[in-house]
């Protein structure tokens, strides 16, 4: 739905049907058959980002019925290959923006599977057209970008969903429901874990510059960020270890591991964080010190202030790097913790539980318990669980803004998404660097400290070199509006 045509292709047939004196409307299902949902009546998407998990989403998308695929767009050609070959009735495009400026008449809805730096810039002006926007977790790379995406969201009236499947999983609600029920008295401290990253991190950017391939376009694929050489194997993966594109671990895998805390209690914006970071050391005597680089491991710990759902305030540990919070005494000591290298663990004055990643295979503390305590089911499920997140968007995209629920909508990924990247100032202000008051050299002071977050200015009030962060500087050219 165009922004400069408020009327949808489906409100223009049904218009025109209406003036059409003397003629019965008859409904598309009758004329098609039992099931049949006629092509108009179809959400019609973009896909951006048609390659890795931009060609699942895509596909999850056409697999739910009520989508057809009329774009498609990738920097990479080798990447997108696959996707083109499957959808050949789509145009293929490039440049998001060339096809923006051509095409925006004739789709409702952009899904977005970039890397992290280009998640919100693509989102946004798609939503300035009035289009419903899919985004890959995390939401985007900057507190400042989510803030944005979660107000224009609600100012262009779209329908936004962020793609954290799990947080359309059934765990999740049985989680919820336990703790409404009260089974474990007030919650007051979380832990997250993931065995994260399973790509380079804590290493220097490569001095050799490498041959850019020539199905890929390098401009198009740096996006916003700083203008740098083609080195080898950073695309199509180990971008998410570098801080100019990916966001590390806690973008990788928080949006699937926070969500379920996030929704059972209630969270929204942190007060403060801290957090220290695994060190990589060059030599037996020289500790490395690589800022472009995302640490090998970290602990963060997030306060919230107390919520609806708690009687005070909230700790939030989350760990990577393979670092795991202490099993806990209810568990047996050959009973899985999470799945063995992801999980949450919630404690409760009165007990605990746990689930997997994407908040699946819920479980009280002891196992024993699960089997001694029954809670009514008081949430609605998503029908297909983590592949019903596509349809979900999709069948309340058709609908309309505010028709439908949704299990992520920006005005609840947004917030999560802040969180997250609230916990990475932190890792990244570690290890910040700051001249010496003689002016020779610089203080390394690998400290830690407790940033102190003012939350409606979106800044650290206690270390000002934090807030570099929150907000990065585009590359000339690339502009969020």
């Amino acid at each position: 739905m165009d922004k400069k045509n408020n009327t949808s292709r489906r409100d223009f047939i049904k218009t025109g049907a209406i003036a059409a004196a003397g003629f019965m409307i008859v409904p598309r299902h009758v004329l098609g058959g039992k099931g049949f949902v006629a092509p108009s009546d179809k959400l019609l998407i973009a896909g951006v980002g048609a390659g890795g998990k931009g060609q699942s989403d895509i596909a999850n998308f056409y697999k739910s019925g009520n989508a057809e695929i009329a774009f498609l767009c990738d920097v990479d050609d080798r990447r997108a290959a696959e996707t083109v070959k499957n959808f050949p009735k789509a145009k293929y495009y490039k440049d998001w923006r060339e096809m923006y400026d051509k095409e925006a008449k004739h789709f409702d809805a952009v899904s977005v599977s970039t890397p992290d730096h280009n998640h919100a810039i693509i989102a946004m002006h798609a939503m300035q057209r009035g289009k419903h926007v899919y985004v890959q977790k995390p939401l985007t790379h900057d507190i400042y970008e989510a803030r944005m995406l979660t107000q224009a969201a609600k100012k262009y009236k779209v329908v936004t969903q962020m793609g954290n499947q799990g947080a359309s999983n059934d765990g999740t609600r049985q989680l919820k429901e336990w703790y409404d029920a009260g089974i474990i008295g007030d919650v007051h401290t979380v832990y997250a874990w993931t065995n994260r990253p399973i790509w380079p991190q804590g290493i220097p950017w490569p001095s050799a510059a490498a041959q850019i391939p020539k199905e890929l376009d390098w401009n198009l694929w740096l996006g916003t960020a700083p203008d740098k050489n083609y080195v080898e194997k950073l695309v199509p993966f180990n971008w998410r270890g570098w801080w100019d594109y990916g966001t590390g671990a806690l973008g990788d895998m928080g949006c699937h591991l926070v969500e379920a805390p996030f929704r059972v209690l209630g969270l929204k914006y942190a007060n403060d964080v801290q957090a220290t970071v695994g060190t990589v050391f060059v030599d037996a005597m020289k500790q490395g010190y690589f800022p472009e680089s995302c640490p090998p491991s970290s602990h963060a710990t997030l306060t919230f202030p107390k919520t609806e759902k708690t009687k005070g305030p909230i700790t939030l540990h989350w760990m990577d790097g393979g670092i795991q919070p202490e099993r806990p005494e209810e568990l047996g000591a050959n009973e899985l913790f999470g799945d063995g290298k992801n999980g949450t663990l919630f404690i409760g004055t009165k007990g605990k539980m746990m689930a997997s990643t994407y908040g699946a295979n819920a479980r009280l503390l002891p196992l024993s318990r699960n089997q001694e305590v029954k809670v009514p089911q008081t949430i609605t499920r998503v029908p297909g669980e983590a592949d019903g997140h596509y349809a979900q968007w999709v069948n309340a995209a058709i609908a309309g803004y505010g028709k439908h629920e949704l299990s992520s909508p920006f005005e609840v990924a947004g917030p999560l998404t802040e969180a997250l990247l609230m916990a990475n100032l932190a890792i990244r202000g570690y290890d910040i660097q700051k001249p010496k008051k003689d002016g020779k050299g610089v203080d390394y002071p690998g400290r830690f400290v407790k940033f102190l977050w003012d939350n409606e200015n979106m800044k650290v009030t206690n270390v000002d070199e934090a807030n570099q962060f929150v907000k990065r500087q585009y590359r000339q050219g690339w502009s969020l509006t």
